[in-house]
C-alpha cells in the first residue's frame, strides 16, 4: 500500500509540475504593422482609393492575407494590387517577368513591378489616392523587395500620393551590420543605394533612410510594430514564417543568404533547384570532403560545414551531380554571414582555380557592391584584410543609420 501511495504522490508531483509549466505565459506575438494599422491607424486610409504593394508574406499573425483584410474591410476601398519579383501570389521564379492580370479572388487589377517596368507608371496609379507597402524583407542588400519599395516611393512622390509602409521584422535581427557599403557605380536592382550588405534595419527604417538620405522626398508614413526588439531574430517574434520567395524557404536560409548569396556571382551552384537553396553549395568539379575540411579548419564563428552532394533540378548545373558543402549556422549571435561567404568563395577559388570562375556578367561585383573585393580575392588577399578595408565606410553608415531606427 505504501508503495502505491508513493507512486501516486510521484505522479501527482510530476503532473503538477507539468501543469504549472504549461500554464506559464508565453511571450506575446509581435504586433505587425498591418495589425497596428487596423487597430489604431485605419483613418490613414478612410475615404481614399488604396493601392496595395504586397506578396504572400503580406499576412497578419493569424496568416490572413493583407489583400483579403483590405478587400473585405467596409471602411477601405482597395482599387489596385502591385506585385514585386515573384508576384503577388509568389508563383514566379527568380528573374521571371510577371505581366498585368486580374486577381482571381478579388477581381482587382494586379500590376507587375518586375516586368517591363519596376516603377509604377502614372497609368498604374490613376485610380489610387494612397499607396501601401506590406512585404517581408530578409535583411540583405541584394534582396530586391526594398528597391521595389524605393521605386514605388519615387512614383508616389511624382504623383503627389502619400506612401505608407506597414513595418515588419528584420528576420536576422536589428543589431548586426556587416559587409561593404555599395559603391555608387555598382547601383542596380540588387543594390540601389550605398548601404552595407547586411543592414540590420526593418523595411520601415529603410524607407525613412531612403526617403531622407537619397532624396526621394515622398509623403511617407511608417506604421510601426509593437513589441519588436532589435535583438530578436524571427524565431523570437512568435510569428509564423512565410517564405518570402521560392528560394527562401526557411529562416535558416535567410541567415546564410547575405553570405552564400554571393555564390550566385560565380559558376558554383548556390543550391537553386534543391530543397536547401543557399545552404547547399557545389559544382561537379568540387571535392566535397576536401572543401568541408578546409572550411571547418578555418574555425569560423557560429558555423559548420558538411560535405554534401546534390543534383539541381534547374538553374546552374541542372541535372548534373554536384559536390560541395551544406552550411549549418550553429550560433546565430556569433555567425558573420558576409565573412563566411567570402571565405567560401576564396577557398573554392584557391582549391579549384582552373575550373572556378566569377560570372563574366559582373554579377559578383553587383552583389558585393564593388569590383575591388573580387580583385583582392583573385590576388590571394586574406579575407581578414579585405574586411578591414571596408570597416571605415561601414562605421560611417552606422552613424547615419542611427537617425532612422524606430525600435
Amino acid at each position: 500500500m505504501r508503495k502505491k501511495l508513493t507512486l501516486l504522490a510521484l505522479f501527482l508531483l510530476v503532473f503538477s509540475s507539468w501543469n504549472t509549466a504549461e500554464a506559464k505565459p508565453r511571450q506575446k506575438k509581435v504586433e505587425l504593422g498591418v495589425e497596428t494599422l487596423f487597430r489604431e491607424h485605419k483613418d490613414l486610409l478612410k475615404g481614399k482609393r488604396v493601392g496595395l504593394i504586397t506578396n504572400p508574406t503580406g499576412v497578419d499573425s493569424e496568416l490572413r492575407s493583407s489583400v483579403d483584410l483590405f478587400a473585405e474591410d467596409p471602411d477601405i476601398e482597395l482599387t489596385a494590387l502591385y506585385g514585386p519579383e515573384h508576384g503577388v501570389r509568389g508563383d514566379a521564379q527568380a528573374g521571371d517577368k510577371v505581366d498585368y492580370y486580374m486577381d482571381e479572388k478579388t477581381g482587382l487589377p494586379v500590376y507587375s513591378l518586375y516586368g517591363d517596368t519596376r516603377k509604377p507608371t502614372p497609368e498604374m496609379l490613376k485610380n489610387v489616392d494612397i499607396l501601401v507597402f506590406d512585404i517581408q524583407d530578409v535583411g540583405a542588400r541584394f534582396y530586391t523587395y526594398i528597391y521595389t519599395m524605393a521605386y514605388a516611393m519615387e512614383a508616389a512622390k511624382e504623383q503627389g500620393i502619400p506612401f505608407v509602409v506597414l513595418d515588419r521584422p528584420n528576420p536576422l535581427g536589428g543589431e548586426v551590420v556587416e559587409g561593404p557599403v555599395l559603391e555608387e557605380e555598382y547601383s542596380s536592382f540588387v543594390g540601389k543605394y550605398p548601404i552595407p550588405l547586411r543592414h540590420g534595419m526593418t523595411v520601415g527604417e529603410l524607407a525613412q533612410l531612403f526617403n531622407e538620405e537619397f532624396g526621394i522626398g515622398a509623403d511617407l508614413t511608417v506604421v510601426k510594430m509593437k513589441k519588436w526588439k532589435r535583438s530578436f531574430d524571427y524565431d523570437e517574434t512568435n510569428l509564423p514564417f512565410v517564405m518570402p520567395s521560392p528560394n527562401m524557404p526557411t529562416l535558416e536560409t535567410a541567415f546564410v543568404y547575405p553570405g552564400t548569396g554571393l555564390i550566385e556571382g560565380t559558376n558554383v551552384s548556390e543550391g537553386r533547384g534543391t530543397t536547401k537553396p543557399f545552404e547547399l553549395l557545389g559544382a561537379p568539379f568540387i571535392n566535397g570532403t576536401e572543401l568541408s575540411e578546409k572550411l571547418n579548419n578555418l574555425h569560423l564563428d557560429g558555423v559548420k560545414f558538411r560535405a554534401a552532394s546534390f543534383t539541381p533540378s534547374f538553374s546552374k548545373h541542372s541535372g548534373q551531380l554536384s559536390h560541395g558543402v551544406q552550411v549549418y549556422v550553429t550560433d546565430r549571435e556569433k555567425y558573420q554571414a558576409v565573412e563566411t561567404g567570402l571565405h567560401i568563395v576564396k577557398t573554392i577559388h584557391d582549391l579549384y582555380g582552373e575550373e572556378f570562375s566569377f560570372n563574366k556578367s559582373g554579377n559578383f561585383d553587383l552583389l558585393i557592391g564593388n569590383s575591388w573585393v573580387r580583385e583582392e580575392l583573385e590576388k590571394g588577399t586574406d579575407v581578414e584584410d579585405i574586411i578591414a578595408k571596408w570597416q571605415k565606410d561601414t562605421k560611417v553608415f552606422k552613424k547615419v543609420r542611427k537617425q532612422y531606427l524606430l525600435y
